[in-house]
């Protein structure tokens, strides 16, 4: 199984507007790109910080394939 790792880091600034049901609700800014989320819950937090890194990684991957 490959697995490409990156060393880039990312910033996430989390908001947490609510605290219902046992879980958070709120924003996340992903500072790098100035994009942001709404998030239900502390799962779907992850879930969205997830995906951000993936799409970040991707792009990354991308590029390395370009040049290549």
């Amino acid at each position: 199984m490959e697995r490409n790792v990156t060393n880039k880091k990312e910033t996430f600034i989390v908001k947490v507007e609510y605290s219902q049901n046992r879980s958070w609700q709120g924003r996340v800014i992903w500072a790098e790109e100035g994009r942001q989320a709404r998030f239900r819950s502390a799962l779907e937090l992850l879930k969205l910080m997830d995906e951000a890194m993936n799409s970040q990684q991707e792009s990354c991957l991308d590029l390395e394939n370009s040049v290549s």
